[in-house]
C-alpha cells in the first residue's frame, strides 16, 4: 500500500508528547478534510505503546501520517525494539491493555514490519477515509 503523502514527526521519550501528537494528528486530517476523532485515538494508542513498551530513553521514535493510494489514511509509529507488540485481554477492572483492541477494532487493518538488521520496527494502522 502505497503514500501519496506523508508528514513525520519525531518525539521525545514522555507520554506528554501524546497530546502533541492529537495535534499534528489535527493538523494533518483538517488538510484532508477528515473527522480527526478516530485517528486522533489510533494515534494516541499507537504512540502510548511504545513509549510505555517498546522504547528505550535514548532510542528515536517516529511517527507518520499519510494517505494510501486509495484514500485511506496512514499512520505509523517506528522505534528501535524488536519486540512484537500484541492485543492483551483487559478485564473490567484494568486500567491499562485496551490499546491494540482500540486500533484493531478501529482500523481497516493493523500490523507489524520488522525493520532490516534487527534495528526496530514499524506498527502501523490505516483507517478508511470518513
Amino acid at each position: 500500500m502505497g503514500q501519496a503523502a506523508e508528514n513525520e514527526l519525531v518525539l521525545k521519550q514522555d507520554l506528554k508528547v501524546v497530546a502533541e501528537v492529537r495535534q499534528f494528528v489535527r493538523l494533518v486530517t483538517g488538510e484532508y478534510g477528515m473527522d480527526d476523532f478516530v485517528p486522533c485515538l489510533v494515534a494516541s494508542e499507537l504512540v502510548t505503546n511504545v513509549l510505555r513498551h517498546a522504547s528505550a530513553p535514548d532510542d528515536d521514535v517516529t511517527f507518520r501520517i499519510g494517505l494510501t493510494d486509495d484514500g485511506a489514511l496512514w499512520m505509523e509509529v517506528q522505534d528501535a525494539s524488536c519486540d512484537l507488540p500484541r492485543i492483551q485481554r483487559a478485564d473490567t477492572t484494568s486500567e491499562a491493555g485496551r490499546g491494540l483492541y482500540i486500533v484493531d477494532q478501529f482500523c481497516r487493518c493493523w500490523g507489524v514490519r520488522p525493520i532490516a538488521g534487527q534495528a526496530g520496527k514499524v506498527v502501523f494502522a490505516v483507517l478508511d477515509a470518513t
